[in-house]
């Protein structure tokens, strides 16, 4: 039986996550400024979006902890 709440668990894990996201799409276009460097002011913006739907989907996952789940038999 498990015993507290299980939201703590889910903000943990929708923070590693987006963390991880985040830091592969900045990695990423480092090295694509460093290949081309003409290109720094696009992926720029490119990178800014990405980091904002990576963001989006860890407040999506910390909200569903906030969702009342009951038990089917309940």
């Amino acid at each position: 039986m498990i015993v507290g709440s299980l939201a703590p668990i889910a903000f943990g894990l929708a923070s590693i996550g987006s963390a991880i996201g985040v830091g592969i799409v900045v990695g990423k276009t480092i090295e694509s400024v460093a290949r081309q460097p003409e290109l720094q002011g696009r992926l720029t913006g490119l990178m800014f979006l990405g980091i904002a739907f990576t963001e989006a989907l860890a407040f999506v996952a910390i909200a569903v902890g906030f969702i009342p789940f009951t038990s089917p038999g309940a």
